[in-house]
C-alpha cells in the first residue's frame, strides 16, 4: 500500500536564542526556519522538514521558501502516492539547480523522507549509501564576534564541554580579532584546531594584515574572507597556502554549479556543505560525492538558529560522512531559547553523538511548540 499524501502544511517560525549571536555583518538574537509538515495516510503519518532561509547567503526569505514550497507541491512530478523512495528522489531531481529555493527544496525533501522513512519502520540514513558510514561523529563548536568577557565565558564552557574542534567569527576589526585569537588560546591553550570564519568581511588588504596573526596562534582554516571575485584574491589564496593556513570556501559555494566552478578555479582546498544552502540530503551528498571524486576535503557545516527538526537531518548527513574534517550543528540547548522538537539533539562531552532513535528523523516534533513559534503558516491540501 503506498504512502498517500493528504496535505503538506508550512510553518514560518521565529525561534529565540538564548544569547545574541554575531557574525561580521549582523547580530541575531533568534532565526526564522521555515518547517514543512507531510500529513499522510489521513493523519496517521506525520514527517517533518526544515530550512533556514539566509538572505545574504542565497536570497532566500521565509515568504520566498513557502512560495517556493507551494509551487513545487502544486507540480504534476509531485510524488503523493509514494510506493518507493526512488519517487522522492526522482522529484527533488526535477527541481530547480538554483540556490534561491535551497531552503525549500531542503525542508520538503526532508518532510517527504521523514514521512515514509516512519511509514516503512526506516532511519532516513538507510536510503542512502553507507560506504563512508560511522556510528559516532564529533562536532565543533561557533565562538561569536563579542567582547572579551563573553570569549572567557565561552571558552569556558567549551573547556568543560571537552570541544577541540573552534570556529571563530571575525569581523573587520584586527585588533579584536587578535584579542579573540589571545584569549582563546590563553585559556584553550593548543588542545583544540581552530577555524577562522569571516564571513567576507575582509578586503585584499586586512587580509594579509591578518596572515601573521594567524600563524601566530596556529589557525588551521580561514573561511572566505572575501568574495572569490576580489581582485587579488588569487594571490592571497596562494600566500595562504604558503603559511600552511588552508582556504575553504563558504558563502560562494551554495550549490553543485558553484562548488564545480570553484574547485576548476582550484583556489580553495576545502568546501564547506550545508545541508539547507545545498537544498537538502541528496544534492548534498551529490557534491560530497564529487568532492571525493576531486580530493578536496570539506566539512558539513550549518547555519545559525537551527532547530531539532534541522538538526537530525544534519546528523545523517554527518554520520554518512565519515571523512568530514569538521561537523558543526546540534547546537540546540547551548543556543535556543526554544524548540520544536520534544527531545535534544545536542551533543554529548566531547561533541560526541551517534545516530538518533526511532524512525525517520528520529525526532519527535511538538506541534504545541510550532503553533506557538509560528507567525505566518500555510496549508495545501493535495487532492
Amino acid at each position: 500500500m503506498p504512502l498517500h499524501i493528504d496535505q503538506v502544511n508550512i510553518y514560518s517560525l521565529h525561534v529565540p536564542f538564548k544569547r545574541d549571536f554575531s557574525i561580521s555583518y549582523e547580530t541575531l538574537d533568534g532565526s526564522k526556519p521555515v518547517v514543512v509538515e507531510v500529513l499522510a495516510n489521513e493523519g496517521k503519518i506525520k514527517g517533518y522538514g526544515e530550512g533556514l532561509p539566509v538572505k545574504e547567503v542565497t536570497g532566500e526569505k521565509p515568504q520566498t521558501v513557502t512560495q517556493a514550497v507551494a509551487s513545487f507541491v502544486a507540480q504534476d512530478a509531485f510524488p503523493s502516492q509514494i510506493e518507493n523512495v526512488d519517487q522522492i528522489f526522482s522529484f527533488v531531481e526535477s527541481l530547480p539547480e538554483k540556490k534561491e529555493v535551497s531552503a525549500a527544496i531542503c525542508s520538503l525533501e526532508s518532510a517527504l523522507l521523514d514521512a515514509i522513512g516512519r511509514y516503512q519502520k526506516k532511519t532516513i540514513t538507510e536510503y542512502f549509501s553507507k560506504d563512508f558510514w560511522t556510528d559516532i561523529i564529533y562536532y565543533g563548536a561557533p565562538i561569536p564576534l563579542s567582547d572579551e568577557e563573553t570569549l572567557i565565558q565561552v571558552c569556558a564552557m567549551i573547556k568543560k564541554l571537552g570541544l577541540t574542534h573552534l570556529r571563530v567569527k571575525a569581523g573587520a576589526d584586527l585588533e579584536q580579532n587578535e584579542a579573540s585569537l589571545r584569549a582563546i588560546r590563553s585559556i584553550l591553550a593548543h588542545n583544540c584546531e581552530v577555524r577562522v570564519d569571516p564571513n567576507q568581511a575582509w578586503d585584499i588588504e586586512l587580509a594579509y594584515n591578518h596572515l601573521p596573526i594567524l600563524e601566530k596562534y596556529d589557525v588551521e582554516v580561514l573561511e572566505e574572507p572575501m568574495p572569490p571575485d576580489t581582485p587579488g584574491f588569487s594571490g592571497f589564496a596562494r600566500a595562504t597556502l604558503e603559511a600552511g593556513i588552508k582556504l575553504m570556501a563558504c558563502e560562494s559555494a551554495p550549490t553543485f554549479q558553484e562548488v564545480m566552478r570553484i574547485v576548476e578555479q582550484g583556489l580553495f582546498q576545502m568546501i564547506n556543505v550545508k545541508l539547507t544552502r545545498s537544498g537538502g540530503l541528496t544534492r548534498s551528498l551529490k557534491t560530497i560525492q564529487y568532492l571525493r571524486r576531486k580530493g578536496i576535503s570539506f566539512q558539513i557545516g550549518c547555519s545559525r538558529g537551527e532547530t531539532g527538526i534541522l538538526s537530525a537531518a544534519g546528523r545523517a548527513l554527518g554520520l554518512l560522512c565519515r571523512d568530514a574534517v569538521y561537523i558543526d550543528g546540534s547546537y540546540d540547548a547551548f543556543l535556543l531559547k526554544e524548540n520544536t522538537t520534544s527531545q535534544d539533539v545536542s551533543f554529548g562531552f566531547g561533541g560526541e553523538a551517534g545516530p538518533l532513535p526511532g524512525h525517520g528523523l528520529g525526532v519527535e516534533v511538538d506541534p504545541q511548540q510550532l503553533r506557538k513559534l509560528c507567525f505566518s503558516f500555510h496549508e495545501i491540501p493535495i487532492t
